[in-house]
């Protein structure tokens, strides 16, 4: 890919404060996107702006509460003040709530469909006109396996992220004749820093090394996804080379997917 393919685009990344996030935030605005990624705390908003800023890339952090419609209108108007309309949407952020069905509490299921689905719908709707209006937006969800797979203990998380599939798909049908291309990037099971740190707190190292070692060697390609490979799917999907792609899912496990049985 060339420099800049992005100069002329405003990205707007959730959850960009750390790991894929961050990841994907970095390699859009390497790309000359000016920047806008979210936390949920103003320490966290100010980080964004911090490494963005020594990075030499345009943007900042901004303060985001998904799961609050009130906080996502507040924040696009924020930026089409100071930035104008977001043409690049990222949905990334996204919490677990895990629990076997049997034992999952209604506020469990119901934290997860507002936080990880219920965002998707209000920030991809909060940009929609101003896409429309440029005729040219790109919204990109990050959704996972386990959406399509499933996965004990995770119920209200598959779901959600199911339903990201099938959210983006219909948005990609209903508005690509306005110029707005949607597609879902799916990751499979991805080794961060703070994966292997919360490992290492709740089994100890050597339990989370070896918890670790396996799960490499349970993927096709031989080793777990990191936050890198999220980030040049999305960024992909983000450029005029994905012109000719809307509504599909991208799917980045290193053939989990494909080797189930």
């Amino acid at each position: 890919m060339t420099e800049s393919l992005l100069s002329q685009d405003i990205a707007l990344v959730t959850g960009a404060s750390r790991g894929i996030g961050r990841a994907i935030a970095h390699e859009l605005a390497r790309q000359g996107a000016r920047v806008v990624g979210t936390a949920t705390s103003e320490t966290g908003a100010q980080g964004v702006s911090q490494w963005l800023a020594e990075a030499g890339f345009k943007g900042r952090g901004a303060v985001l509460n998904v799961a609050d419609a009130a906080s996502i209108d507040a924040l696009l108007k924020d930026i089409e003040a100071h930035e104008g309309a977001p043409t690049i949407l990222v949905n990334n952020a996204g919490i677990t709530r895990d629990n076997l069905l049997l034992r999952m509490k209604a506020e469990e299921w119901d934290e997860i469909m507002n936080t990880n689905l219920g965002s998707v719908f209000r920030l991809s709707k909060g940009v929609l006109r101003g896409m429309m209006k440029a005729r040219r937006g790109r919204i990109i969800s990050i959704a996972s396996v386990v959406g399509v797979m499933g996965n004990a203990g995770q119920a209200n998380y598959a779901a959600a992220k199911a339903g990201i599939i099938g959210f983006s798909n219909s948005v990609a049908m209903k508005y690509v004749k306005k110029g707005i291309r949607c597609n879902t990037v799916v990751i499979g099971v991805m080794h961060t820093p703070l994966v292997e740190q919360r490992l290492v707190r709740q089994l100890g190292a050597k339990d989370a090394e070896a918890l670790i070692a396996q799960r490499h060697a349970q993927v096709p390609l031989g080793r777990m996804g990191d936050a890198w490979d999220a980030a040049h799917a999305v960024l992909f999907l983000a450029s005029d080379e994905a012109r000719y792609i809307t509504g599909t899912e991208l799917i980045v496990d290193g053939g989990i997917s494909a080797a189930r049985p």
